[in-house]
């Protein structure tokens, strides 16, 4: 199988269960940019250790989010066709995030100020990959048909981008922090 097919060349894409739209229409728009936000994550996903939780996470959230463009990927008319889970944002999907949101946040400290990204590598391309799934979400919200959990899916994860942003933000400070109390120490006693 070839991987192209020219059938694209007259800027029209073909969507799932039939029928093709222009390149530029709202559907697609909003699935270019979740699948930007999936790459994003998986920018950040190749900065940490394999294995790690943060790993796990990551292909989780790019799982979900292929479910979630297949969702974008169907005309309205072909809806009742989509499995949940498989092609179809769930509210299970939706409550999983959540559930990750409030089990990272009891992990670190509150924040009492504004959040300057790039206190570290993983964190600031958390910090980007959580601006394109905000992106995504507001050109999904042209796209949103009655039923349709996509927007709070992405709502959600944008979220815990951010909430995973701060946890690594904390995690290296706090690893700083001991570091340089530990080197600040010997320092001490070899003056």
């Amino acid at each position: 199988m070839k991987i192209y097919t020219r059938k694209g060349d007259t800027g029209t894409t073909g969507l799932l269960y039939g029928g093709r739209v222009g390149k530029d229409s709202a559907l697609i728009a909003a699935g270019g940019a979740v699948d930007e936000a999936q790459a994003a994550l998986g920018v950040v996903r190749a900065a940490v250790e394999r294995g790690s939780e943060v790993d796990l996470l990551l292909i989780n959230l790019e799982r979900d989010l292929y479910v979630l463009m297949a969702e974008l990927a169907t005309a309205p008319a072909n809806r009742p066709k989509l499995q949940a889970g498989t092609s179809l944002v769930t509210t299970d999907m939706v409550s999983a995030l959540e559930r990750q949101i409030d089990a990272l946040t009891g992990r670190f400290p509150p924040l009492s100020d504004f959040v300057i990204p790039g206190h570290d590598s993983v964190s600031a391309a958390l910090d980007v990959a959580r601006t394109v799934v905000r992106r995504a979400e507001r050109e999904a919200v042209a796209t949103a048909v009655d039923g349709s959990l996509v927007v709070p899916y992405l709502n959600r994860l944008s979220d815990l981008v951010w909430t995973m942003a701060r946890w690594q933000e904390q995690g290296e400070s706090l690893l700083s922090r001991a570091a340089a109390g530990s080197d600040g120490a010997r320092g001490a006693g070899a003056s």
